[in-house]
């Protein structure tokens, strides 16, 4: 196997409602896509918005999963300030603000939001490395 994820797709109970937060609320640019699926570009892979119910019946798994999933999704940035700049961006999109921007134990500074289906989402910045795209790093 390869290193690397090629797309990330999360189940959702409302496609338009979360084509519209991805796409007008943090402005993630979209791919042409079936009317029953939604893809975005993430520089290097793929974001995917599938029905929660049709994605757990195509992995053949039950879809009444509550609570916390087990994981959360990060996006990395280059400054505090850019972490409070995003949030504040998911926040006007509809996001609910679970961990407000703040210094970590592990020496950086970071939050959480949760979209409309409660996927969490991570906005980080460490100071110690960047995490993304070579092409996009910036100067540490």
């Amino acid at each position: 196997m390869q290193p690397r994820i090629s797309m990330i797709t999360l189940g959702v109970s409302d496609l338009q409602r979360s084509v519209r937060f991805y796409r007008d609320g943090l402005g993630l640019p979209q791919l042409d896509s079936p009317p029953s699926v939604a893809f975005f570009n993430l520089n290097g892979s793929w974001l995917g918005l599938y029905g929660r119910d049709a994605l757990a019946e195509d992995a053949g798994v039950p879809a009444d999963g509550q609570g916390f999933s087990g994981f959360a999704l990060a996006h990395n940035l280059a400054s505090e300030a850019e972490v409070d700049a995003a949030m504040q961006e998911a926040e006007q999109a509809g996001a609910r603000v679970v961990k407000a921007p703040q210094s970590v134990f592990w020496g950086g500074y970071s939050g959480y939001f949760a979209d409309p289906d409660g996927h969490l989402w991570e906005l980080a910045y460490n100071p110690f490395c960047w995490i993304g795209p070579e092409d996009k790093s910036p100067s540490l």
